[in-house]
């Protein structure tokens, strides 16, 4: 979202933008996972669960993403509470679809050469005049390493929780509210997935490990934590277990910041290289998108100063 949100808001000057992810598509940590059930395809939102819009520029954002078709109110989550439609991906899908972006393309290193940077990622090598790097802070403190000491240092002061996420599908409904929050289980968030807007499918939950749980198994396959964690579900909420369609889980190791730097982004003018990312805002999508913008805006009046 923050890498998206900062191409995006450079798309109508001159520059030549190429957006490099190494995800094989959209999402990041807003993706859904797509899978056959019962002979239907079924969308998990395994990241991010909603999103809140608070501030005026990136309401507007939002209600072109409406317009589109590609995010919907969902109140179950709260009265400010909004979802990609068909899935949480489908806003960062749109973002992208008007810029050159390249997928499973993984930044290794960054190194200056002269007036350019060289981004280095496999056998590819990619030259550009400004370099914005849009990842979790500890990714960060390791691409920044040689190329921004100074950076890479404010980065990796920054500690993330992981999550495990639980996709779990049933043949009946279960006797449950749509959502389930908890500031002091071992599940921290459940949600009826089909209950959100525009999706497909029968009976459908994601399931949240606490930080601490998920700390507590981060090592463990990912087979054994879903059933260890579909078992903390049942147990947290009381009802009988029933055995799933289908269960899958996937490990967050960087799910949110839980020491941020509320400095706005960092840019560098003369070297041309800015790193921007929730975790220097506020842990939300919100705050991925405008640290993204205020990054783009730095390197804006960069190039015409």
């Amino acid at each position: 979202m923050a890498g998206l949100s900062a191409a995006t808001a450079l798309a109508g000057t001159a520059a030549r933008i190429t957006v490099l992810d190494k995800g094989r598509g959209p999402g990041g940590r807003m993706a859904a996972r797509r899978v056959e059930i019962a002979g239907d395809q079924v969308s998990f939102d395994h990241g991010a669960q909603y999103f809140t819009a608070r501030d005026p520029a990136f309401r507007a954002a939002v209600a072109a993403w409406e317009q589109a078709g590609v995010a919907a109110r969902w109140p179950v989550a709260g009265d400010d509470a909004w979802v990609g439609t068909p899935g949480m991906n489908a806003c960062v899908r749109h973002m992208a679809a008007g810029l050159d972006v390249r997928w499973n393309m993984r930044a290794e290193r960054l190194r200056r050469d002269g007036a350019v940077w060289q981004v280095e990622a496999g056998e590819t090598v990619f030259t550009a005049a400004t370099v914005l790097v849009a990842v979790p802070a500890e990714q960060a403190a390791v691409l920044l390493a040689e190329a921004a000491p100074d950076f890479a240092a404010r980065a990796a002061g920054i500690a993330s929780a992981p999550c495990w996420a639980v996709m779990a599908s049933f043949a009946e409904r279960l006797p449950l509210a749509d959502t389930l929050r908890s500031d002091t289980g071992l599940i921290s968030w459940a949600a009826r997935n089909s209950a959100k807007p525009g999706r497909a499918g029968g009976e459908t939950w994601v399931i949240h490990a606490s930080p601490a749980r998920s700390r507590e198994l981060i090592d463990l396959p990912k087979d054994a934590v879903a059933r260890i964690l579909l078992g903390d579900f049942f147990a947290s909420t009381g009802t009988a277990p029933t055995p799933p369609q289908h269960l899958d889980a996937h490990r967050w190791l960087y799910a949110q910041p839980e020491t941020r730097k509320s400095e706005g982004p960092l840019y560098d003018p003369e070297l041309r290289i800015g790193i921007a990312g929730d975790w220097l805002h506020s842990p939300r999508v919100e705050g991925a998108w405008l640290s993204g913008r205020a990054v783009a805006l730095q390197e804006r009046l960069a190039s015409t100063s």
